[in-house]
């Protein structure tokens, strides 16, 4: 494959087990995935504590340890499934993160002070995240 091959054309190859393809497709879509992993990270208050080449590299991560190839249907399909797995990785840090923080030394809220505390800063991204799910099902998407 020479430098005109196109992404998607590389995405297949890789998706067929070439390694060179990858290779050679890592540099070309990188900056774009960390465009997307910016977006998210503006997002959320993880933006503190990860950094965008963290982000895309543990999607990189589960792109690869994925028990079969992908069949990449183009380089669109790419793009969403590297953003679909950069939005489950942050919904797993901050179930983590939450997880963590239960039981340790907060202070009680009851239901009428929750509801007096003005919410400020990022959307919960876990309420984010049912709602998407919640969306795809409702369209079965």
């Amino acid at each position: 494959m020479d430098k005109s091959t196109s992404i998607s054309e590389l995405l297949t190859a890789w998706g067929q087990g070439d390694a060179q393809a990858l290779e050679r497709l890592t540099p070309r879509v990188y900056d774009e995935l960390h465009q997307i992993a910016k977006a998210y990270l503006r997002r959320e208050a993880a933006a503190d504590s990860l950094p965008p080449t963290a982000l895309i590299n543990e999607a990189f991560v589960r792109m690869l340890n994925r028990p079969e190839p992908v069949p990449w249907a183009n380089r669109a399909h790419f793009f969403a499934i590297a953003s679909r797995l950069m939005r489950h990785i942050l919904v797993d840090r901050a179930r983590t993160n939450r997880a963590a923080k239960q039981g340790g030394g907060a202070a009680v809220i009851t239901l009428e002070d929750r509801f007096a505390i003005a919410r400020s800063g990022p959307p919960d991204v876990l309420v984010v995240h049912q709602a998407l799910d919640q969306l795809a099902l409702a369209k079965n998407i």
